[in-house]
């Protein structure tokens, strides 16, 4: 059944507020694009195929769907794409038994935004089953709502995800920080109107308008979030919200 998320958020009466703060995943908070890698590779080999190094930067950052379809059609591989993305699904999470090794800075900068009651969501385009996984070395308690990319009709790079996650938190996209780590989060959440902060992981990401690169969480804090949304306040003050986000349940593309 397909319902409407209002994109309207609550206001406030000073427009450079951080109203939330929306991180992405893997690469980002927990440092696992080469578990991810490694899965990949070893599907790929069983299947008689070896995998291009390049092709990593390729497939960082994008929805199962269509990495799992790149390799595919890169590889010539032999299996329906629904089959495969089980089988990486299932790889990754063989490499995830224990605790996993998060990014620097990620656990000192979750406590501090839980700790200044800052809103928070965690928004990836891994499935739900990763994500609940993931949760238990991120610390659930830590993030306000989850957005799973198995749970948007569109993942990213399109908006929706972000779109969301502001709507879930009553944050308008526009008073809302990303961080991403890798340019098709940052496409998702430029396309969704946020102020992004790309801290990247494995392919480098170039500076541009509305958009902050560091080299590490550990550059990162409360306080230096609440002056990039005052900087882009400075420079573009949002009028009005985007067009309400329309959600079915289908699965992501």
């Amino acid at each position: 059944m397909t319902s409407t998320v209002p994109a309207a958020m609550t206001s406030s009466a000073d427009g450079s507020t951080l109203e939330a703060v929306l991180l992405d995943m893997d690469g980002t908070l927990v440092d696992t694009e080469g578990l991810w890698w490694e899965a990949e590779v070893e599907v790929f080999a069983a299947l008689g195929h070896a995998l291009d190094d390049a092709w990593r930067e390729v497939v960082v950052g994008g929805p199962m769907t269509r990495s799992a379809g790149f390799l595919i059609e890169s590889t010539g591989a032999d299996i329906p794409l629904a089959e495969l993305t089980t089988l990486l699904n299932d790889g990754f999470e063989q490499r995830i038994g224990g605790a996993l090794p998060l990014r620097p800075g990620a656990a000192r900068l979750l406590a501090e935004l839980t700790a200044c009651k800052v809103p928070t969501a965690l928004v990836s385009a891994s499935h739900r089953r990763i994500i609940d996984r993931v949760l238990v070395s991120l610390g659930p308690q830590n993030f306000a709502l989850t957005v799973a990319g198995d749970e948007v009709e569109r993942t990213k790079p399109h908006p929706d995800p972000y779109l969301l996650a502001a709507a879930g938190l009553g944050a308008h996209p526009a008073r809302c920080v990303v961080v991403e780590d890798t340019l098709t989060g940052v496409a998702s959440a430029e396309a969704a109107g946020c102020r992004v902060l790309a801290v990247p992981s494995v392919a480098p990401i170039p500076p541009a308008g509305g958009r902050t690169v560091r080299s590490s969480l550990e550059e990162i804090d409360v306080p230096f979030l609440r002056a990039l949304m005052a900087e882009t306040h400075r420079t573009c003050t949002p009028e009005r919200a985007p067009a309400p986000l329309r959600i079915s349940g289908k699965p992501a593309s």
